[in-house]
Order: structure tokens, then C-alpha cells, then sequence
């Protein structure tokens, strides 16, 4: 297995893209931190699907949004996993509303938790990693941070356009320890995020898409584990489009 011995932090693990990335690396090995903010019941039950696999896991709960919650979070994983080796950036929200609906209130949580929160995991993961002389940062972006596919997300856009850039800096910064960043940027996916737009927009959206239909979470995982592992052993400060192509 690729990543035994391996802990890996997951943010936004209880469903989605989340998930399914959390599942696939208990699958290949690694001991996973399954994070959440709300839905305890579904974190645990992807803990208890990862450890039937073979592998360990542990829930933990924190608003990646606040500093003093991140890093208490990452001490914890360190405490129980003696290391961490991936950190995946995962969590995220969205507010759909048209620019002049929009409220301030939702555009600075939407950075706080799609932009800051990156980077408070960054920081305190990091700190280990340096010690380690080795990590891996995957970071999830958006398509939405290079093209404009919805207007109505305006915050969302520019938050996953500063992860990609954030992530290409950071590993300009941390590659001479070995840690390495990359940024993936999933299209169209089959999340509950995605799900509850209208149907005929989505129906829409769907036949933009060459191969015909929305991306499953799996196959943002796989990209992910790639990145994360031996073979990827050279890529740095890369943004991984996985957009199925898109017009």
C-alpha cells in the first residue's frame, strides 16, 4: 500500500469530495483524520469505513476558519498519530446569490473559510512537516478560479483563486524541505453542493462537459492520492485541472 505508515488530515471529510479522498487513502494504507465542522454522525461513520478496511482513522471536529481551533486540531492529530505526513484542503462553502444580493457578511465567510482556512492548516501542519523533512499539501481549488462559470458565486471564485496562487508561493517556499504543494481544481462534480442547483441548469452544464456528465468524487480522489504519493515526487507548485475538458 502506498501510504502505510502515512497520517493524513483531510478537511471537509464527512461528505463529498471530502469523503471520498479520505476513504481512498484509508484504503491505500494510511491513517486518516477524517475533519469535520457539523456532521459528526457522517465523520464517524467514514471513520468506522476506513477502519474496516484495515486502516485507522479518528473524527475531529474544528471550524478550519479559526486559528486557535486549527491548531489544537493539528496538535491533537500529532498526539494520537505521532506525525503528519498529507494534509489535504478540502473544506469549503459556497453562497449562491447575484453580486448585489450579495451580503458582507457571506463574502468574509466564504474566505474565512475557503482562503484562511487553507492557510491556518498550512501553518500548523507545516511546522511538523519541516521537522519531518517531508510532506505532501494537496489544496482543493475550483475551476470556478479560472474561468467564470457562475457570476452568482463571485466569493467563492476569488477564494479558490487564491488557493491556487497560495499554493504555488507556498511550495516556491517549502520545497527545499521536501514538502511539496500542489492545487487540484475539480469541473462539475456530483456533490450535495452541486445537486441542489436547478435541473435544467445542471442539465446544461452537464452537456458543456466532453465527456458528457458530471465527475464522481472518486475521481477527484485518485488525483489526489497521485499527487500525494512517490510517483508525484517531482510535481511542485502545479494547479491539476480535472474538469472532464469543459466548453
Amino acid at each position: 500500500m502506498r501510504f502505510s505508515g502515512k497520517v493524513v488530515l483531510v478537511t471537509g471529510a464527512s461528505r463529498g469530495i471530502g469523503r471520498a479522498i479520505a476513504l481512498a487513502f484509508g484504503k491505500d494504507g494510511a491513517k486518516v483524520a477524517v475533519n469535520y465542522t457539523k456532521e459528526k454522525a457522517k465523520a464517524e461513520e467514514v471513520v468506522k469505513s476506513i477502519k474496516a478496511s484495515g486502516s485507522d482513522a479518528m473524527p475531529i471536529k474544528c471550524d478550519v476558519s479559526d486559528e486557535a481551533q486549527v491548531k489544537k486540531m493539528i496538535g491533537q492529530i500529532v498526539k494520537e498519530f505521532g506525525r503528519i505526513d498529507v494534509l489535504v484542503n478540502n473544506a469549503g462553502i459556497v453562497f449562491d446569490a447575484p453580486f448585489d444580493e450579495r451580503t458582507t457578511e457571506q463574502w468574509k465567510k466564504t474566505l474565512a473559510v475557503d482562503l484562511d482556512g487553507v492557510y491556518f492548516c498550512c501553518k500548523y501542519a507545516v511546522e511538523h512537516m519541516k521537522k519531518q523533512k517531508y510532506g505532501r499539501i494537496i489544496n482543493i481549488s475550483s475551476t470556478s478560479a479560472v474561468n467564470t462559470y457562475k457570476p452568482t458565486s463571485i466569493d467563492y471564485a476569488a477564494a479558490k483563486a487564491g488557493v491556487v496562487m497560495f499554493s504555488k508561493a507556498l511550495a516556491k517556499e517549502l520545497g527545499r524541505y521536501n514538502i511539496l504543494v500542489n492545487a487540484v481544481a475539480p469541473g462539475w462534480v456530483n456533490t450535495e453542493m452541486n445537486l441542489t442547483l436547478p435541473q435544467d441548469f445542471l442539465k446544461t452544464e452537464a452537456e458543456r462537459v466532453f465527456i458528457g456528465r458530471f465527475c464522481d468524487p472518486d475521481e477527484i480522489a485518485k488525483p489526489v492520492l497521485f499527487l500525494a504519493s512517490d510517483d508525484a515526487s517531482f510535481v511542485n507548485g502545479e494547479l491539476l485541472v480535472v474538469d472532464g475538458g469543459y466548453q
